[in-house]
């Protein structure tokens, strides 16, 4: 009898310590909040390995070809697509050299253009996918980072004016080479794939090509992180100027939505928890803490108004994409001619690039890459309980099916209004109650190692 009752004062015990932690989680910081990061050493030494003065470099190289129109010159060594496409590859090769054989670079051709299309006649492109083999043979995941090497100017078939593109896309291609030079040092898990796509300008030929090899190959896809525009921190028109914003792009409802996904949608309410929507907001904590002096935007849209990215035929396939772009767009220089009119230079030139905010923002992708890699895999089958009604929910989940073990478990809290995961309260078992209605807040669970890599969240669900 005394032990039953020892046994029920612990449980009492516990069962406060939660309500208490609960309490302090997600009501004190009206008061008093203090943010509390674990960083790793690791990652915080790569991220600072990132050059403004190398993607410089980079950028400037590629204005050398004049034009990386998706029709210039294949065969001139020196301008054209070509001479690009060659640039990035021997680029990415030379950092093989200096560290030894950690990323192979591959040319992927495909058909392109024709009668009828925005190209006009039938061509052969290339995209060049430079891939960083996992360390761990039992881990299969990938993760994808993009960004499109051709480019034009206004006019859609003017394939030899000067067009040199050194944002849109030399930021983009630019902070990828870097990545690929900084990660050439080191050993993740998980597989990474730097992709850099042809095409894009002329309707995402080059990503609709490479989304349909990943998905006839079984690339086990956790993310895919487009990079286009990534280097202008002045608006046109109001002449708005901030280099400490970025925005992420990402869809709400997935584009390949079952009819069961989508009465699992309904039920729970979750239009907001896409996939795509986890990896923004995951991007946003992890940028956020390896970068300062960055504020990153969740745009709850897959894409700008009538435009669109490489992310997309990724996204239509059913991958879990974001894109991440400038907060401000400059139209003055995008896709305009080398022209200087009433005090206004137009055209996309090197003077229209923060170096300072291309570094910030490949950090985020490079800081994110490696968190993620490092991580255990997201936890399977995150239910709610719903067998009784109850003021308290009660959250259950089973380990990663693959992938390392995780030494513990996040629950992520936010009320139904909040866009952003509020709270995180560290678990070591498969299932939690916290007093808190299942009608009032959203939950998540992350997978997390003991250094503090946490896995994308998944979002506890219910079923009749």
């Amino acid at each position: 009898m005394k032990y039953i009752m020892s046994k029920h004062i612990n449980s009492i015990r516990k069962t406060i310590l939660l309500i208490l932690t609960t309490i302090v989680l997600l009501g004190a910081n009206e008061a008093f909040s203090q943010q509390i990061d674990n960083l790793d050493p690791v990652i915080i030494n790569a991220v600072s390995s990132i050059s403004a003065d190398s993607i410089k470099n980079y950028v400037a190289d590629l204005l050398k070809f004049h034009t990386r129109h998706n029709l210039s010159s294949k065969s001139d060594k020196n301008k054209g697509i070509g001479a690009a496409s060659d640039y990035i590859f021997n680029k990415i090769n030379s950092f093989t050299k200096e560290s030894g054989p950690v990323i192979s670079v591959e040319r992927i051709e495909y058909k392109a253009g024709g009668k009828g299309s925005r190209l006009g006649r039938e061509i052969v492109l290339s995209n060049i996918v430079a891939t960083i083999k996992g360390s761990s043979a039992k881990d299969k995941r990938v993760i994808v980072l993009l960004a499109h090497y051709d480019n034009r100017i206004d006019n859609n078939n003017d394939s030899t004016s000067f067009a040199p593109g050194a944002n849109d896309n030399g930021s983009g291609v630019s902070a990828l080479i870097e990545i690929a030079r900084v990660l050439s040092s080191y050993k993740l898990p998980v597989t990474i794939k730097l992709i850099f796509l042809s095409g894009e300008e002329h309707g995402l030929l080059g990503a609709d090509h490479m989304a349909q090899i990943a998905m006839d190959e079984k690339w086990d896809i956790v993310a895919v992180i487009n990079n286009d525009m990534i280097g202008n921190s002045a608006a046109s028109e109001t002449d708005s100027r901030n280099n400490t914003r970025v925005r992420i792009f990402s869809e709400n409802i997935p584009a390949l939505e079952s009819d069961d996904m989508k009465k699992e949608r309904l039920f729970n309410s979750s239009e907001n928890d896409s996939p795509s929507r986890q990896l923004a907001r995951y991007i946003k904590e992890t940028g956020e803490r390896y970068v300062l002096n960055l504020n990153i935007s969740l745009i709850y849209r897959n894409d700008r108004f009538g435009r669109g990215g490489d992310h997309t035929p990724f996204s239509k396939r059913g991958f879990t994409s974001v894109r991440i772009c400038e907060y401000y767009e400059n139209y003055n220089r995008t896709h305009q001619p080398i022209i200087f009119k009433n005090g206004i230079q137009y055209g996309d030139l090197i003077e229209g690039v923060d170096f300072e905010y291309v570094r910030k923002n490949a950090s985020v992708n490079l800081s994110t890459v490696m968190n993620l890699s490092l991580a255990p895999s997201v936890p399977a089958e995150v239910k709610i309980d719903l067998s009784s009604l109850s003021g308290e929910s009660k959250i259950t989940w089973r380990s990663p099916e693959t992938g390392k073990k995780p030494d513990a478990y996040y629950l992520l809290i936010r009320e139904t209004d909040k866009s952003q995961w509020e709270r995180k309260i560290l678990v070591k078992t498969n299932s939690i109650i916290v007093p808190l209605s299942r009608d009032n807040f959203f939950f998540g669970i992350q997978s997390v190692d003991n250094i503090g890599h946490e896995s994308l969240p998944v979002l506890a669900t219910g079923t009749r």
